[in-house]
């Protein structure tokens, strides 16, 4: 009996296999139309998969802190690789040591089309990982190390970065002035700061590094990169003003930077002089002297005389020593571009704050996209130096191109590695661009669907500094209405070249020099292709210009004019021409052509034109107040003794930008 059993079990399987074998295959191919054809399931899947991607976010990714320590979560996976935005789907397959081939299967699965050599989003990436039993941990900028803490031991005292903040015209530049024994002021194209300097101090008890910043509301995001990289801030208040908007600017920059406050009042030798409303004004946004028994310190100066500029310097270093700043100055240098520009003879010069080590002439680095090795180095005074401690700023020779200013500053171990640094993130700022252009690009659409037609002014801004230029865009993007608007769709530092001209051509741009001129052959290119290229040196010039032309693009306002009325008197009706009505105009004038209304009782009852206009049986073009004469309106028969007919014109005004105006 047991042996019968066993010898059935075995015989079933090999009589029932074949079928199902045959009936699977067709099975799969089934199957495989369904998903072929079912594409409103592909999309659905693939909606849910990625409408999860906010809730689930928070699982996949491990958090830092500003001091790289890594957050505190409940469960973390196992498994943690480190990844880069826009790597391909084969550079994830090798860090998840599985096949490429199955990484797309996955991606298939979620209803998304990739190849091996396609580059993926952070949130497509952490997707990915999470089905293969991974999580994610985006790695630092490419070429930047691990934060990294050097020995206390190591670490000597610096001087202070000092970022000298304030409105404009109260006073900044004067006073920087006064410090160095120079004077900086006349060459400041209309009496504004136009770029970030960096200027060294030495005085009897210590050196100390100023920033200047504009104080003009064009160049907040050259104030907001200033205070990133300061130590301390010195806010200059006039006492014959008031607290600003870029002053009240000034404090929140400081203060999202964590960054200590020392208050210059200046101008008190103005007969004008208020020191006390200051004060107050200060006090409203937590500014308090230490005399109201406040934290912060307030001097009083003036810049012009120096009255007071020895006791602000005093309390600077006091802060200094209070803060002790150190670093270490035997690695290698870390810094930051504070400006950067294109010199026809040197090439691209850049300004660079010391932070951290010692460069050296001869140094390789990497600095946002681009590379090099320092060829030269200048201090403020025009010096030639060969060294650059922390804290210091100089003027730099030897980068392959003009980098922007903010950009972190790296020296490297030579030049190859810095190039391939270099190339390495300028892939995936295009990558970046490009999948940036294509949302805008999306977005433009459907606000055109939803709002109607936006007409555009697009822009090509060419400067000598990247401070200018990036202030001046930012400027431009603040002008917007409705109905038209700045498009910038090229910025960059240097002269205006053909390839500028060409681009300007292609997209009918207007081309903005600043402090720049076009080269020869771009200025022939320019006036064979009718490319417009306004230069300018005064920030505010531009803005003004520009408001014009926006302007100019604005749909004009229809306005009403009145003319005159008439009273109907009598009704005519005259073969092949209609009814004609017996008027006496009451006042104004009634013109051929123009445009009338009928009132019959005080109520709208027709509207048309002046058709035919007749004193007596003459043809005449107007008939002033006073006068009797024949109207005929097109399209208007039904016209009663007592009518009014009210008489008038359409003007078009050209509409301003500035709020209120029409």
């Amino acid at each position: 009996m047991i042996a019968e059993l066993h010898t059935a079990k075995k015989k079933e399987p090999v009589k029932e296999e074949r079928k199902p074998i045959i009936k699977k295959r067709k099975d799969r191919r089934k199957k495989k139309k369904e998903k072929v054809v079912d594409l409103k399931a592909i999309h659905a899947s693939f909606k849910k998969t990625m409408s999860s991607l906010d809730v689930t976010r928070r699982r996949k990714f491990r958090r830092h802190d500003e001091k790289g320590e890594l957050l505190p979560e409940d469960s973390q996976p196992a498994n943690l690789i480190k990844v880069t935005e826009f790597m391909t789907v084969s550079e994830l397959a090798a860090l998840m040591s599985v096949r490429p081939a199955q990484v797309v299967a996955k991606c298939m699965e979620m209803g998304m089309m990739a190849t091996i050599n396609q580059r993926l989003d952070l949130d497509t990436i952490g997707t990915l990982a999470l089905e293969f039993g991974f999580n994610i941990e985006e790695s630092k900028p490419i070429g930047e190390e691990e934060q990294d803490f050097d020995d206390p031991a190591t670490l000597k005292p610096r001087p202070p970065v000092v970022t000298i903040m304030g409105h404009v015209d109260h006073g900044k530049t004067s006073l920087l002035d006064y410090i160095r024994k120079s004077n900086i002021i006349a060459g400041e194209a209309g009496g504004i700061t136009q770029h970030i300097g960096a200027y060294e101090v030495q005085l009897p008890g210590g050196n100390i590094t100023f920033l200047d910043t504009p104080g003009h509301q064009a160049f907040s995001s050259m104030r907001a990169r200033g205070a990133l990289v300061t130590d301390i801030v010195v806010l200059v208040v006039a006492a014959d003003d008031a607290v600003m908007p870029q002053t009240v600017e000034a404090i929140d920059h400081a203060r999202a930077a964590g960054v200590p406050i020392l208050v210059a009042i200046n101008k008190i030798d103005l007969p004008t002089a208020n020191v006390e409303k200051i004060r107050e004004q200060l006090g409203k946004h937590n500014l308090l002297p230490e005399e109201w028994g406040g934290k912060t310190i307030m001097v009083e100066i003036s810049a012009k005389l120096g009255t007071g500029v020895d006791r602000l310097m005093e309390m600077i270093l006091l802060q200094t020593e209070l803060m002790e700043l150190k670093a270490n100055p035997d690695r290698s240098a870390k810094g930051v571009i504070i400006e950067a520009k294109l010199d026809k003879g040197k090439g691209p010069i850049c300004t660079v704050l010391i932070q951290k080590g010692t460069l050296r002439v001869g140094d390789s680095f990497v600095t946002g996209t681009q590379y090099g090795r320092v060829r030269a180095m200048v201090n403020e005074r025009g010096k030639i130096v060969d060294t650059a401690p922390p804290s210091t700023p100089v003027l730099i020779l030897g980068a392959s191109g003009v980098p922007q200013a903010g950009d972190s500053f790296i020296a490297a171990n030579d030049e190859g590695e810095a190039r391939v640094i270099a190339q390495k993130r300028l892939r995936l700022k295009r990558e970046k661009d490009f999948r940036t252009l294509k949302r805008l690009t999306l977005t433009e659409v459907y606000d055109r669907i939803k709002e109607g037609e936006i007409r555009e002014l697009n822009l090509i801004i060419k400067g000598d500094v990247d401070g200018s230029v990036e202030a001046l865009s930012d400027t431009l993007a603040r002008i917007q209405h409705k109905e038209v608007k700045v498009n910038v769709i090229h910025r960059s530092v240097g002269a205006i070249s053909e390839s500028d001209v060409l681009l300007a051509a292609a997209s009918q741009a207007i081309i903005i020099g600043f402090h720049v001129r076009p080269e020869a052959r771009a200025l022939e290119l320019a006036s064979r292709e009718k490319v417009d290229i306004r230069l300018y040196k005064i920030i505010y010039e531009v803005e003004a210009d520009i408001k014009a032309a926006l302007e100019g693009l604005l749909a004009p306002e229809i306005v009403r004019v009145n003319l005159g009325e008439a009273e109907v008197r009598q009704v005519f009706k005259i073969p092949k021409q209609g009814t004609i009505a017996g008027s006496y105009v009451k006042s104004g004038i009634i013109k051929r052509n123009a445009l009338a209304e009928v009132f019959r009782n005080e109520i709208k009852v027709a509207e048309g034109t002046i058709s035919s206009l007749k004193r007596f049986k003459d043809d005449v073009k107007e008939v002033s107040s006073g006068f009797e004469c024949g109207i005929g309106v097109s399209n208007i028969n039904d016209i009663h003794e007592g009518d009014i007919i009210k008489v008038y014109t359409q003007v078009e005004e050209a509409r301003r930008l500035e709020p209120g105006a029409r």
